[in-house]
């Protein structure tokens, strides 16, 4: 596959960071996109070094619009082949009538706005070059829910539509739009923001195997690797343990 310039947002860790590996293993030039910007440094020189690719680095929040369009300007001359809307997160387990406003905002504003922001942003130089494919990060939050994951899986059920609206919207200007919807994914940081750093309660993974951020970045580059005819629209992934997102078998660590 020729280089590619692939923009993926919250690189900073987990999916995101195992993502910008897996494109600059292959060759491909990458902007990597997160609000800590001592770890974007870290990441861009070692992947620099190691694979001898090209890595810009953008700090700014994808929830704040003007964050948003003010990082991108610094860009606005680069084609853009390859948008990755991973950036997202959780926030509390509580049930309905307990759950915090301030988490529910959060989500919202990350989950769905920030990735409205992004291709908002980004779609229209794609739509001008009649190429370009879109991959956001969903979940299997998005398919069905689960107890005391409200809205968390309210906004991947809307990452679940946007991405047939995108799709719908797009696939006349030759661009492709997919999502991935992973079940539970370790090596990330996605227990410990879920529990406000609790490190205990973060602990969810010690009784059965889950896929991993690894696996779940080679499903991305599977999907952008793909001749330009064809386009995986959607890939539902668990671990062997995990039958969906409420039956769990914590059996032992494979």
């Amino acid at each position: 596959m020729k280089a590619k310039n692939v923009l993926i947002t919250g690189a900073t860790s987990g999916i995101g960071k195992a993502t910008a590996k897996e494109f600059a293993k292959k060759g491909h030039n990458l902007i990597i996109c997160g609000r800590r910007k001592t770890k974007l440094s870290d990441i861009a020189k070692k992947l620099e070094t190691k694979y001898y690719v090209e890595v810009e680095k953008l700090s700014f929040d994808v929830s704040n619009l003007s964050e948003v369009e003010q990082a991108l300007k610094k860009i606005k001359d680069k084609k853009i082949d390859v948008l990755i809307n991973n950036a997202g997160l959780a926030k509390g387990f509580d049930p309905i009538h307990s759950g915090k406003i301030s988490d529910w905002e959060t989500m919202i504003d990350t989950n769905l706005k920030g990735l409205l922001y992004m291709t908002r942003n980004i779609s229209p130089l794609m739509v001008k070059a009649k190429n370009g494919h879109i991959i956001n990060v969903a979940s299997t939050a998005g398919k069905e829910v689960y107890p005391n994951g409200n809205v968390y899986c309210a906004t991947k059920h809307g990452v679940d539509a946007l991405t047939k609206a995108m799709r719908i919207d797009l696939h006349k200007y030759g661009i492709r739009v997919g999502q991935v919807a992973p079940g539970h994914v370790e090596s990330t940081e996605f227990a410990k923001v879920r529990f406000d750093g609790d490190t205990e309660k973060a602990k969810i993974y010690e009784d059965f195997t889950p896929t991993n951020s690894k696996d779940i970045a080679k499903i991305i580059y599977f999907m952008i690797s793909q001749p330009k005819h064809v386009n995986i629209q959607d890939i539902l992934v668990m671990g062997t343990q995990q039958a969906n997102s409420n039956f769990i078998s914590r059996s032992g660590r494979l």
